[in-house]
């Protein structure tokens, strides 16, 4: 383990854990987030941050000499009720650089505004745009974490049953089951070093806003998923949602996809987000890169 990730995790567990367990509205906590993931997780030097003029918002994230005809569609995280491209441009710009793709970013509506499907709507229309910017459908990555991977896989679940298949899908620690009926929900409760497990019913609750959490675009876990691509999922080992990555795995597996369940030993949920500081985020930018280029070009990612 190295010394940065014993710092981090003991920052998290007794700095942002107990200001997450009495957080207060989904607002305040959008804005402080918007606020201090730049200024903790800055982007590289020379970052290309292009905003296009799509249904829904979305930015072009780059750094470093890039590839064209290749792109990859990230869905941030942030429980629905936080998260932006520019909130997100330091983990980005690394994952550009490492992979030399470009990464758009839409800043789908978060639960202040409008409720769920609001944000599967919108993940749908990103995917939409791109198209009739002349992408293939194999030309294009889907990606996420946490809240965005599960977004991310139920975008992927919507896109196979209209006969559209992308090149494959990047999951960082994935929210995919509103349900929580994963058992590492409470084996890990007091292991998670961020997550406080009695605030996720509430989250859901306010995400859903009376909607079933076992519908599929909400809860990736129980969707169908025939003929997928390569997916690759990364997750710690302590995470309260690693029974949601182990589970998604094994669903994906059975309906025939390759997926590559990478497991991390005593990391953060989203580590991958602290790449500038944390030697592990950065490992695993880096495998996830290179299993966005060995999908983009046609492998099997494997």
């Amino acid at each position: 383990m190295s010394w940065q990730r014993r710092v981090l995790n003991a920052w998290m567990r007794y700095g942002m854990k107990p200001a997450l367990q009495v957080a207060g509205s989904p607002e305040l906590a959008r804005r402080v987030f918007e606020l201090a993931a730049p200024l903790f997780c800055p982007a590289l030097p020379f970052t290309r941050m292009l905003r296009r003029p799509a249904p829904v918002p979305l930015t072009l994230v780059s750094a470093g000499q890039t590839r064209g005809r290749r792109i990859i569609l990230f869905l941030h995280g942030g429980a629905y009720l936080a998260g932006s491209a520019r909130a997100y441009q330091g983990m980005l710009s690394r994952l550009s650089f490492a992979s030399g793709m470009e990464v758009a970013v839409p800043d789908y509506r978060l639960l202040q505004e409008a409720p769920f499907p609001a944000a599967c709507d919108d993940a749908l229309a990103a995917w939409q745009y791109l198209r009739r910017r002349g992408y293939a459908a194999a030309d294009i990555l889907l990606a996420g974490d946490s809240a965005g991977g599960g977004l991310a896989l139920a975008l992927l679940a919507a896109l196979l049953a209209r006969g559209e298949r992308p090149a494959g899908l990047i999951a960082f620690s994935p929210w995919c089951d509103l349900t929580l009926s994963g058992a590492s929900i409470q084996a890990n409760r007091v292991k998670d070093a961020i997550i406080p497990t009695g605030r996720m019913k509430e989250v859901v609750e306010q995400y859903l806003a009376g909607a079933d959490p076992a519908d599929a675009r909400a809860s990736p876990l129980f969707a169908e998923f025939p003929g997928p691509p390569p997916v690759l999922i990364q997750a710690g080992d302590t995470e309260v949602l690693l029974s949601d990555a182990q589970r998604m795995a094994e669903r994906l597996q059975a309906a025939g996809g390759t997926v590559r369940l990478s497991l991390w030993r005593n990391v953060p949920h989203v580590w991958q987000f602290m790449a500038g500081h944390l030697p592990e985020g950065q490992a695993a930018l880096e495998e996830a890169a290179a299993f966005a280029v060995s999908a983009l070009d046609g492998g099997s990612a494997g």
